[in-house]
């Protein structure tokens, strides 16, 4: 997956919580000072072309929506983050959490817990 911008990934943002949106939306959704619309109309096109959003055309206008869900796009991220800091280790990451006080050694006990039970099928 292609990486994005803070601004594109702020404007995946609008589509994920509103859905299907004209582009003069999406800068009502933006914070002050709101950008331009021919910029806000740039980016969502590159999001486009980079296959993050689709589009509907109604007359001399477009109605855009999101292709990729916040969740596919936050697993491929994080895969990318682990394979490029972390030398594809997961456990590296969880170690480093550790060692930062993120998470506890409870808290890691009750996540395999909760691993082995869907792994099982079970709803514990």
């Amino acid at each position: 997956m292609k990486h994005l911008t803070n601004r594109e990934e702020e404007i995946m943002e609008v589509f994920w919580t509103k859905g299907a949106i004209y582009v003069k939306d999406i800068i009502d959704e933006m914070p002050e000072p709101k950008p331009h619309y021919n910029t806000v109309s740039t980016i969502v096109r590159g999001l486009e072309d980079k296959g993050f959003v689709g589009h509907e055309q109604f007359g001399n206008t477009y109605r855009y929506s999101a292709i990729i869900s916040r969740e596919e796009f936050s697993k491929d991220t994080i895969k990318s983050m682990v394979g490029k800091y972390f030398n594809k280790s997961y456990a590296s990451v969880v170690s480093m959490f550790v060692e930062e006080e993120k998470i506890s050694i409870e808290e890691i006990k009750e996540l395999i817990k909760q691993a082995k039970s869907a792994k099982n099928g079970n709803d514990e």
